[in-house]
């Protein structure tokens, strides 16, 4: 039986992020049918090989929440200097006026900056559909381009008419998404090791769909064994519409409806208290940390420190190219450190574990053990970062990438194939992804 094998051979260091978060030097690893086979040194292959001389070499970046339509609204008038609500009510009229293509293209796009950032797993929370939009739109993105996937099934469905944020224009029955959500689960999703598709539901927040609809969300998911998630607890407005509405915290809310366990992540909760930081902890409850939108739009710092060490599985989310407005989930993590330390002290949190939080943090509360670190037997999705360029010159510690960079990879693989070879796509053609990007958007703005 022959083997499709890689090699990669004289990495400078090779940060693991095994249960051990072993460090190695001058060492190899060995890919073998998109699976890491062996790590060591002096390894050989007659198959492929990666010459990781000057690199440091980490697991492929896993993004833990992103909305990956917004690519094409970056930067928008009107919206640059607003808070979340009405940050959204300047977006939501544009973002009406997008079909297939726009989705698309969009998503493209959105994948290919994370894929220069170190990513190799993403989510992605679709929760607007219109002029024909489906998710499956963004499914046949991360399929073009090679990139693992989870993408959610959103939605919203109480519309202002109705008390809701979102205009009537955007909302869906919520019968209709309930079947919509059957659908692309049963078209789409691989719930085995090593799949490249996995569907979620995510009914988008609070204030924008029903009781009922985040009750039957979380039923039907649990039916299907597929994941839960939305967002929660991100700013003050959002606290004071939890409790003028529902008379309830966020944590609480959640809680009395299923949304806590092990196959839930919720976004942002920045505002959680201690309380519903012990009630996370205990069920095993997911958070994807957005901090440069969290920074963007005035929201707040969110409290990682006291979750990680309350137990709470923490990963990290770009959010929306609309609210962030970058995608580079290298420049995230480090955000993320800074961050605490300026809530917490310089030694509130270390490169190496924001880096953690990166790569198998963010795997692990996608449900993916199987992602995030480099073990045997693990998928080959992998980042090699050269450190011989202007961003790491003089420095003494290479392998800390979040304090001198760089922020830009050099190679790029993804079960084992490899999508980014000396920081140019293999998988599309960047250049006109990006000018039909910009023809799309400037029509937007007519």
């Amino acid at each position: 039986m022959t083997h499709s094998e890689t090699l990669i051979r004289n990495a400078d260091t090779i940060l693991t992020m095994d249960d051990d978060r072993r460090k190695l030097t001058a060492a190899d690893i060995l890919i073998r049918d998109g699976v890491i086979h062996e790590i060591g040194s002096n390894l050989s292959t007659t198959g492929n090989t990666i010459d990781a001389r000057g690199c440091v070499v980490t697991p492929g970046l896993v993004n833990t929440h992103h909305h990956l339509y917004q690519s094409m609204t970056r930067a928008v008038p009107g919206g640059q200097d607003a808070l979340l609500f009405g940050w959204l009510q300047t977006l939501y009229p544009i973002w009406a006026r997008f079909g297939p293509e726009e989705i698309y293209v969009s998503a493209l796009t959105g994948l290919a900056e994370l894929a220069l950032s170190g990513c190799t797993l993403t989510s992605d929370h679709l929760y607007l559909y219109p002029n024909g939009a489906r998710l499956d739109d963004t499914i046949a993105a991360a399929r073009d381009i090679g990139m693992r996937f989870h993408p959610t099934r959103g939605a919203m469905s109480i519309g202002e008419s109705d008390g809701g944020l979102p205009p009537d224009a955007l909302v869906e029955r919520e019968k209709d998404i309930l079947n919509d959500s059957i659908r692309v689960i049963d078209t789409f999703h691989d719930a085995g090791e090593g799949a490249m598709c996995r569907v979620g539901i995510a009914p988008c927040s609070p204030f924008s769909v029903s009781r009922d609809l985040m009750r039957d969300a979380a039923l039907l998911a649990r039916d299907k064994g597929v994941m839960l998630h939305t967002h929660l607890a991100e700013n003050d407005e959002d606290i004071a519409y939890s409790l003028e509405r529902f008379g309830c915290r966020p944590g609480q809310y959640a809680e009395d409806l299923g949304w806590t366990g092990p196959d839930v992540w919720h976004a942002h909760c920045v505002k959680l208290d201690g309380a519903e930081i012990g009630l996370f902890a205990r069920s095993r409850t997911g958070i994807a940390h957005c901090p440069c939108s969290n920074c963007r739009l005035g929201s707040g710092i969110a409290p990682i420190r006291a979750m990680r060490d309350a137990g709470v599985r923490v990963g990290l989310g770009v959010d929306g190219s609309a609210s962030n407005d970058t995608g580079n989930l290298m420049a995230e993590a480090r955000q993320a450190m800074l961050l605490q330390r300026v809530a917490r002290g310089a030694d509130a949190m270390s490169t190496r574990e924001a880096l953690e939080i990166a790569t198998r943090g963010g795997a692990d509360v996608l449900g993916r053990p199987d992602c995030g670190r480099l073990s045997l037997g693990k998928r080959a999705d992998i980042a090699i970062w050269d450190t011989t360029g202007i961003d790491s010159a003089g420095s003494w510690d290479p392998a800390a990438l979040l304090l001198a960079g760089p922020t830009r990879v050099k190679h790029l693989l993804v079960e084992g194939r490899q999508i980014v070879s000396d920081s140019q796509f293999q998988s599309i053609d960047l250049p006109s992804t990006l000018q039909r990007q910009r023809q799309l958007a400037r029509a937007l703005q007519t």
